[in-house]
C-alpha cells in the first residue's frame, strides 16, 4: 500500500504567478510551468536565505524532499530566462499555512496581515 501524501506547506501565494517576455502569447510550447511548492523553496533558500533544513521545517517535508523540489524549482528558472519561456507559477502539493505562526517561522502571522509574500507593505 503507497503512503498517503504528505502535503507541503507554504506560508501565502505569489503575488504574481506569471512572468517573461511580454510579446509571447504563453501557449504550451513558450511556457515553464513551477508549482507553489517550487515557487515555495525558491522564495524560503534564495530569497530568504534559510538553508535546505530549515525550509524543509518550515514546509513540514524532509530535507531530501525540499532538495528534489529546489533542483526542480532552478531547472524551471533556468530555461524560463535562458529561453525565454514564460513562466507560470500555479498547482502542486501543498496547503495554505494557519496564519498563526505554526511552524512557518518569525514574522508568519504579520506578513499575512501587513505583508504581501515578498515582504512588501500592501
Amino acid at each position: 500500500m503507497p503512503r498517503p501524501m504528505k502535503w507541503r506547506k507554504v506560508c501565502c501565494l505569489p503575488e504574481s504567478n506569471r512572468f517573461g517576455p511580454l510579446d509571447l502569447n504563453g501557449d504550451d510550447q513558450n511556457q515553464v510551468k513551477m508549482t507553489v511548492d517550487e515557487y515555495e523553496t525558491i522564495r524560503l533558500i534564495d530569497l530568504e536565505g534559510f538553508t535546505q533544513e530549515e525550509c524543509a521545517k518550515k514546509m513540514n517535508v524532509a530535507r531530501t524532499t525540499v532538495q528534489g523540489i529546489y533542483i526542480e524549482a532552478r531547472k524551471k528558472l533556468a530555461e524560463s530566462l535562458v529561453n525565454g519561456k514564460v513562466l507560470q507559477i500555479e498547482g502542486g502539493e501543498y496547503r495554505l499555512c494557519d496564519g498563526l505562526g505554526n511552524g512557518c517561522g518569525q514574522g508568519c502571522q504579520k506578513r499575512r496581515r501587513r505583508m504581501g509574500c515578498a515582504g512588501q507593505e500592501e
